[in-house]
């Protein structure tokens, strides 16, 4: 009994630590993205530029992810399951889009800065140093607490979040790297292709976190969700019943938040009470969800016609 009651406490509070960890993450983002503004201004960085568009894509990011978050705590019960995991997919293919438009943006800029080549202003540059420490840190704390989180109630929002954060992390690193030795090389004439070079990095972790968050996003709008490891538990397990029904027609699959909902098409012979295709299910049903964590299956008795009717 008092296990049981640990659990669902610690279930209730994940969300809520969720919540609050996106909350701070958001502020700080926000707190430290004006004054990085200023700083590019007066720097003339092409790479804090960069890093300064890879956070408004983060800010963005983060603000769905939000809202998401409280629509979830406030929910709708079982009547919009599967309309909010779509909403979360589209908010997280809407992010990887503005990211690839970022990427064209700095790439132009780039592009200019290497045929038209500017020294940096050293007013910005000692303005955006302790900025960029301070995020470092900062985004490293939210990168592990994030992972932890997302281990112990995992969710698509918190996956993006901690991957988010891991690769602000080592773009703070890059950013840092290009000031110290636009610096360190100021002496030669080539040091300052180092910037515009630099950010060409900064492009990179845009575009792997852009691709990453559309192409894991897809699967979900075309009901593909389940992993191949899990489509072999669902065998495994309709193998396991293969005598107690006659047609299998199907999985159906969604994600919501931590949440899995497969839906299983089964045929039963005709002669077969109600009562006993229940009861069929109900043991699928709880095996499957035994094995499968975070999942809600439904067993959906049906028919041949009724799927070939359902696939026109």
């Amino acid at each position: 009994m008092d296990g049981s009651s640990g659990e669902c406490t610690g279930r209730v509070g994940a969300p809520a630590s969720k919540e609050k960890t996106v909350v701070f993450s958001l502020l700080c983002d926000i707190g430290l993205w004006i004054p990085e503004i200023l700083a590019v201004v007066l720097s003339g960085s092409i790479t804090l530029f960069a890093d300064v568009m890879k956070d408004g894509n983060e800010i963005l990011a983060t603000m769905f992810a939000l809202a998401i978050l409280i629509k979830m705590r406030h929910g709708a019960g079982f009547t919009y399951d599967y309309g909010m995991g779509k909403f979360e997919t589209l908010t997280r293919i809407a992010t990887g889009a503005v990211m690839f438009i970022s990427i064209a943006i700095i790439f132009f800029s780039a592009i200019h800065r290497l045929i038209v080549p500017e020294a940096l202003r050293p007013t910005g540059v000692w303005i955006a140093i302790p900025l960029v420490i301070l995020t470092a840190i900062i985004d490293t704390w939210l990168w592990k607490k994030n992972y932890r989180i997302a281990q112990i109630d995992p969710s698509p929002i918190m996956e993006t979040q901690w991957r988010l954060r891991r690769a602000k992390s080592f773009a703070d690193v890059a950013v840092l790297i290009s000031f110290v030795l636009s610096f360190a090389l100021i002496g030669y004439s080539w040091s300052v292709y180092i910037d515009p070079g630099i950010s060409f990095v900064i492009i990179g972790f845009l575009l792997i976190a852009g691709i990453r968050e559309i192409s894991s996003s897809l699967p979900d709008l075309f009901d593909k969700t389940l992993e191949e490891d899990l489509q072999i538990v669902i065998l495994q397990e309709l193998s396991a019943f293969f005598n107690e029904y006659h047609g299998f027609y199907g999985v159906r699959s969604r994600r919501s938040g931590s949440k899995i909902y497969i839906d299983i098409f089964l045929g039963f012979d005709p002669g077969l009470t109600m009562g006993a295709v229940q009861a069929t299910s109900d043991r699928l049903k709880g095996s499957l969800e035994g094995k499968i964590q975070g999942s809600i299956v439904s067993i959906v008795p049906t028919s041949e016609r009724s799927a070939q009717a359902g696939r026109m």
